[in-house]
């Protein structure tokens, strides 16, 4: 009877007989047949690991993610700030004398070097994203498992995150949107969202995006990932500021670094800083490349997590975070997360207390709705809506592929509800105070593992749970241990680019601009818009010239628009580079006017 059971398993062990019977009861109860354990091939306790892996390689978010929205400043502000005597090293108190006066606070007090009541708030709200976080994957997942029946994890989004957080609200809040507007557009895109996932019309959408640019968005996002993990406020510090190539080998410790600052001779000859300027830190080494141990160690956790990948170990990338903050959890070193400071002291003596349920005080309900005539408030709506939309939808059609899910026409039970699940949890996100949630394609770990129903996500949740009582260990991450696999990240994110056809320059093209726009200007946004109206400029003439086709004006060329016949558009010599039309319209074929083809 277990055989029959757990056809296409391998017979338990002796040993795990006592396994095999509860696999056999958990199949033949109520809940075994809610979830369909028998139908799908599967058993509880392959259910259980799957969800174990797929919790291992998706953790790594709960730090991630907090630390990247963190960056954004949250709801910190000037107010934040502490007045400081001119002198550092010399209380406000006792700031009197006429060499010494009290500096008010301004819009510079967000920046390097960071006011330490700034700093403080933004302490806060960094325990503030970490339960966000771990409340709307626990939903998510829940939702997910529940009722979809789907063994998919379900997280704030990488590239989502970024965009928000250095894009839409900027670094410290730099950006065009105050982080209360950010969350409000995020909250109006997951409405939109279950809206059209209710009716049915996600894929569809989804379809509307250029080919090239869709499948070049994803690696683009990963490149963008990969930058970021490089620099020094949320990564290795590996890549630094030039004045004369912009980007150069960085690496150097913190007392070898100098602020940066655009400044102005006024007409006493005194320098000031410009009108709108803000000071930036940690990004230009005057002397010892390379020489930073935080560097060092972190490239420790890279050269891990790159290593465990390579031997397709389970939880990888946890397991070189885990190494590296271990190492910098040791006070009195070199490359301690803990230094001797106030703020250091500060977060060590909350480190300490181990497990602590952090109730979320700022970041919940902050949603501001001030921004809603803004130009960038919509912009920041309609990217996140796009990148959602491909995200999910992408993820979710490839992990039911990968399950053997899907039917002849491309659909796969409990669509509707996985659609359905991953909006409602944007919406939790965003009044919790995080990002865009969404479906993980590290749930093809747990995938692999044997996962096929529902009970994989519940196991996800139930990990999720156990994290709410570890906050203190969570908000210690340094880093340098975050850096190598935001990098690693961008590594797999990268497979994309074998499904663009570079061939055919009219789709290699605009997939180059999407691609290298990104992470070069910082914005998944203008990636997108370079992509975009780069794919149009370059179908523009064929679209116009089908048109009067089609009404009539002019007649058909030859074998139709895109006739490559004979020679034209070659360089001489065989083998040499042909055009366009060669390489990526076969005869007879021709453009719809008017109508991006994908």
């Amino acid at each position: 009877m277990v055989m029959d059971m757990e056809a296409g398993f391998q017979p338990p062990p002796p040993n795990q007989k006592p396994l095999a019977r509860l696999n056999t009861f958990v199949a033949n109860s109520r809940l075994g047949k809610r979830f369909k354990l028998a139908e799908r091939n599967s058993t509880f306790t392959t259910e259980l690991r799957a969800g174990t892996a797929t919790f291992l390689t998706m953790a790594y978010i709960l730090a991630v993610n907090a630390s990247i929205l963190t960056d954004s400043g949250g709801t910190c502000s000037v107010s934040d700030c502490v007045p400081l005597c001119s002198d550092p090293t010399i209380r406000v108190s006792n700031c009197t004398g006429s060499s010494l006066r009290v500096i008010q606070p301004d819009d510079s007090c967000k920046f390097d070097p960071v006011n330490p009541g700034y700093a403080s708030c933004l302490e806060k709200i960094r325990k503030d994203l970490i339960v966000a976080t771990i409340a709307s994957s626990l939903i998510g997942c829940v939702i997910m498992g529940a009722f979809a029946n789907l063994p998919l994890g379900l997280a704030p989004g990488m590239g989502a995150n970024a965009y928000f957080a250095y894009t839409v609200v900027g670094f410290h809040g730099s950006g065009n949107v105050s982080y209360g507007s950010a969350l409000a557009a995020v909250f109006m895109e997951g409405l939109i969202f279950l809206a059209i996932s209710a009716i049915g019309l996600r894929a569809q959408l989804a379809k509307l995006i250029p080919k090239p640019v869709r499948i070049s968005s994803s690696a683009g996002i990963g490149l963008f990932l990969a930058f970021i993990g490089l620099q020094n406020n949320q990564g290795l510090g590996l890549v630094g500021y030039s004045p004369s190539t912009l980007v150069t080998l960085g690496g150097c410790p913190r007392s070898s670094r100098a602020l940066l600052a655009p400044v102005t001779t006024l007409a006493n000859g005194t320098i000031a800083l410009m009108q709108d300027g803000t000071v930036s830190g940690d990004i230009l080494c005057l002397r010892d490349r390379m020489e930073s141990p935080t560097l060092w160690l972190g490239i420790v956790g890279f050269v891990i997590i790159a290593y465990c990948l390579v031997k397709n170990i389970k939880g990888a990338i946890i397991y070189g975070i885990v190494l590296v903050t271990a190492v910098s959890w040791f006070r009195d070193t070199r490359v301690t997360a803990f230094p001797n400071t106030v703020a250091g002291n500060s977060a060590h003596e909350y480190f300490k207390k181990v497990v602590d349920v952090h109730v979320i005080k700022s970041t919940a309900g902050a949603l501001s709705f001030k921004s809603m005539g803004k130009g960038y408030f919509w912009e920041a709506l309609v990217t996140f809506l796009y990148v959602d939309i491909l995200d999910t939808t992408g993820t979710l059609y490839s992990m039911a592929k990968f399950a053997g899910f899907l039917d002849q026409n491309g659909h796969f039970e409990g669509q509707y509800f996985a659609f359905m699940s991953d909006a409602t949890s944007i919406i939790v996100g965003s009044l919790l105070g995080t990002s865009p949630v969404t479906a993980y394609i590290e749930s093809s770990t747990g995938i692999r593992e044997g996962g096929r129903t529902g009970l994989t996500a519940l196991t996800v949740a139930g990990y999720f749970f156990l994290a709410f009582f570890f906050t203190p260990l969570l908000a210690s991450i340094p880093a340098w241990a975050i850096g190598p696999p935001l990098i690693l990240v961008g590594v797999l994110m990268m497979r994309a680019v074998v499904d663009i056809e570079w061939n055919d320059m009219r789709q290699a093209i605009p997939a180059f601009v999407t691609l290298i726009l990104m992470p070069l200007t910082y914005s998944i946004a203008y990636g997108l818009i370079g992509g975009i109206g780069t794919y149009i400029v370059l179908n523009l003439g064929d679209w116009g010239e089908e048109l009067l086709v089609k009404v009539g004006v002019i007649k058909r060329r030859g074998g139709g628009v895109g006739d490559n016949s004979g020679d034209k558009g070659k360089i001489s010599g065989r083998g040499s580079f042909n055009g366009t039309n060669e390489l990526g319209i076969r005869q007879n074929e021709s453009v719809k006017a008017a109508e991006i083809q994908v």
